[in-house]
């Protein structure tokens, strides 16, 4: 009987933490996602998303995709792919979500990693903040990304750090700016008209006190 009391209560506690992860992207369609400015998004037949810009149009600047749903504390798991000279990021914690980065209200000093932050994600494109940096608080540890290759990002976000990995590697920690919001919705970016990327496997586990 002990023993499977025991059994339960473990079976119990691996119910939990599933439950406490979400999927992001239901693998499908966009469903609880909004497109922010010219960017193209496609769930593809496997589940995977693709971020990309139509050439035959006039880009507007930046495009974003952002969650329609603001989070607090919280655990971001993701994989992504860019191709060569690419440049992406993850927004969080942006209030605005990016009204001002895309269109006519085009402006450098208010885009999300101005009002919210952003993680830097490149390949091959040079910038002094290389992928997995918070951008603009403070510059990655170079060597975990796999050039031309999935990697995996995962995002530690807490309301006085934020701490990042790439394939389990830690190479960012920031404090982050205090005035700055403490919630926001989690973004995907598209920084130029060049920009293709892909992500998969776009996990969050909220952390509630």
């Amino acid at each position: 009987m002990r023993t499977t009391s025991l059994v339960l209560l473990l079976l119990a506690s691996l119910n939990l933490v599933t439950a406490e992860s979400m999927n992001l992207l239901n693998g499908t369609n966009l469903d609880g996602w909004d497109s922010i400015g010219d960017g193209v998004w496609t769930v593809m037949r496997d589940g995977t998303l693709v971020g990309q810009r139509d050439l035959r149009q006039k880009p507007q600047h930046q495009a974003w995709l952002y969650t329609k749903k603001d989070f607090a504390e919280f655990d971001l798991h993701l994989e992504w792919w860019l191709r060569l000279g690419g440049n992406s990021g993850i927004s969080i914690r942006d209030s605005s979500r990016a009204q001002y980065a895309v269109g006519e209200k085009w402006d450098a000093e208010k885009t999300p990693a101005h009002i919210g932050y952003e993680i830097q994600l490149l390949n091959g494109y040079t910038d002094k903040f290389p992928s997995g940096s918070v951008y603009l608080f403070d510059r990655a540890k170079t060597g975990a990304q796999r050039d031309n290759d999935w990697n995996s990002l995962d995002i530690e976000s807490r309301r006085d750090i934020i701490r990042v990995k790439i394939n389990g590697q830690p190479v960012s920690e920031s404090p982050g700016d205090p005035a700055r919001p403490k919630t926001g919705p989690i973004g995907l970016q598209l920084h130029d008209s060049n920009c293709v990327v892909m992500f998969r496997n776009i996990q969050i586990r909220e952390i509630s006190k």
